[in-house]
């Protein structure tokens, strides 16, 4: 399951959908990570942009590798700005047993952090400025010699 949203992340909505569908999956475990907008250095909100196209290949990657596994892996971000409090990033793995699951979702979210076309700013007195100490150059990107 792969969601962009407009703005912050309805959390418990989004898990609720998530967990009555893992329901019927005879699974052990649902790990999920939710990635929270904090309050540093008087950052009022983040904002997102987002290449959908890039971020749908990279999760479907990442879906054909997890399936071979018997695992299924689910994803919502959004896009646009989000405020401090709310969450901009929640990512679920449901798998057979949790050793499995927890490895699985550290991996996935790390690999998200590194690799995943979404370019974070921080908003500051309505000004959007990019996060560009927080921000890892995506592979591939860049302009061609």
């Amino acid at each position: 399951m792969f969601e962009i949203y407009e703005g912050a992340l309805n959390v418990p909505e989004i898990y609720a959908k998530w967990y009555e569908k893992s329901a019927t999956q005879n699974c052990g475990a649902m790990l999920t990570f939710c990635g929270i907008v904090r309050d540093d250095d008087e950052v009022q909100a983040l904002s997102f942009d987002i290449d959908e196209a890039l971020l749908k290949k990279w999760f479907e990657t990442w879906k054909q590798k997890l399936n071979t596994q018997g695992v299924s892996v689910f994803f919502a971000h959004s896009k646009g700005e989000v405020k401090v409090g709310q969450s901009s990033y929640l990512a679920g793995i449901l798998s057979k047993q949790r050793k499995l699951g927890l490895k699985l979702i550290n991996d996935f979210v790390e690999d998200f952090k590194a690799k995943a076309p979404i370019w974070k700013y921080d908003v500051k007195n309505g000004l959007k400025i990019y996060a560009k100490e927080r921000s890892t150059k995506l592979e591939g990107a860049g302009i061609l010699a």
